[in-house]
């Protein structure tokens, strides 16, 4: 079969590698699309993500969908198209009862933080533990639900917001994870959202999610105290900083963006002085069936999908994919007639 591997930093191939067999409790998908994360982009591009580097061949990818290739106990047909939950989940710690998603020891799919790494769904064929495994429901196909994965991480940021019918929100960043949390606000019952960001293509992009307004940081100015919930997806210090000083006293902000584990340039003061909670978001619990619910019922959030590239050209899958400017989410397609698209 063939498989995607990154060996390094600007190092990615596609080469074969054996089939997998299906241990006790396992499941056999075939693979059709995988979306390219930007923990997928930090391996290639930098050789690591955050602290985790690479130090052997990473098969890549964990928002992936397909169809059942084989299940030796005979509870999904082949053919049955799914997507999986990426992560296997380690041991409880005090403090962290009904939270396995940041319990440590567990595993994600495409991640080098364990050694030996953790391979994941850039290939034909993938192997899951059978509970990772979710049925797509009727009026989703498996073009939509290569989105439920970073869709879950959106809606988990929400969920750490609480409550947001009736509240204005501001996403800062309109990258993929971005755009997907408008659509989160949305569904959770926004009154009103804006997106922030330094680029117009993607401020583009976050009104066909349903942003109500866009402020193209450097051009426009975020009105203080304007927003009860900031949902700060963009990972960068001086978005933080905004954050703070856009929310309102005693609201909420909410980092779903991942930052480097080095210390960084954050302004605290209005944090303090207006307190403010922030919030870490960790990828997600069970908000992926949310989110294969909610693609159902709106295909249009389809829309952040900007490209589907073939696995043959994956590398100028990922150079598209880190240019913000011409793509939204990147997918790179294991089918026989994978094809291009553009959203611009």
């Amino acid at each position: 079969m063939r498989a995607v591997y990154i060996d390094g930093k600007d190092r990615i191939a596609v080469r074969e590698a054996a089939v997998p067999d299906t241990g006790d409790g396992e499941v056999r998908i075939r693979v059709q699309q995988v979306g390219i994360c930007g923990s997928d982009l930090h391996y290639f591009f930098e050789g690591a993500n955050g602290e985790y580097a690479v130090r052997e061949p990473l098969i890549p990818g964990h928002e992936m969908s397909g169809v059942v290739d084989v299940d030796p106990r005979g509870e999904f047909a082949p053919g049955t198209p799914v997507t999986v939950h990426p992560a296997r989940f380690g041991t409880e710690v005090p403090g962290t009862q009904g939270q396995p998603h940041v319990w440590p020891g567990g595993s994600y799919l495409g991640s080098a933080a364990t050694m030996p790494h953790t391979q994941g769904a850039m290939a034909d064929l993938l192997v899951v533990d059978r509970g990772m495994v979710r049925v797509l429901p009727d009026g989703l196909d498996t073009a939509g639900a290569v989105l439920a994965e970073p869709l879950g991480v959106a809606l988990h940021g929400a969920t750490r917001a609480g409550d947001l019918t009736d509240a204005r929100v501001l996403v800062s960043g309109a990258g993929p994870i971005g755009l997907l949390a408008v659509a989160a606000a949305r569904a959770r019952g926004a009154a009103h959202v804006t997106a922030s960001d330094m680029l117009d293509e993607p401020l583009e992009r976050a009104r066909t999610m349903g942003a109500d307004a866009v402020v193209r940081v450097g051009r426009d100015e975020l009105t203080a105290e304007a927003f009860d919930v900031v949902l700060e997806c963009s990972g960068a210090p001086a978005a933080i900083s905004s954050a703070g000083a856009a929310v309102r006293r005693r609201g909420v902000v909410v980092q779903i963006g991942m930052v480097p584990n080095t210390p960084q340039g954050v302004n605290l003061a209005p944090f303090i002085s207006k307190e403010v909670d922030l919030r870490g978001a960790f990828r997600f619990r069970e908000e992926i069936d949310e989110a294969v619910a909610l693609l159902a019922e709106r295909p249009e959030i389809g829309a952040v999908v900007t490209h589907v590239v073939p696995v043959a050209d994956v590398h100028g899958a990922f150079d598209v994919a880190r240019d913000s400017k011409v793509s939204g989410k990147v997918v790179v397609s294991f089918e026989a007639h994978g094809h291009e698209q553009h959203g611009d």
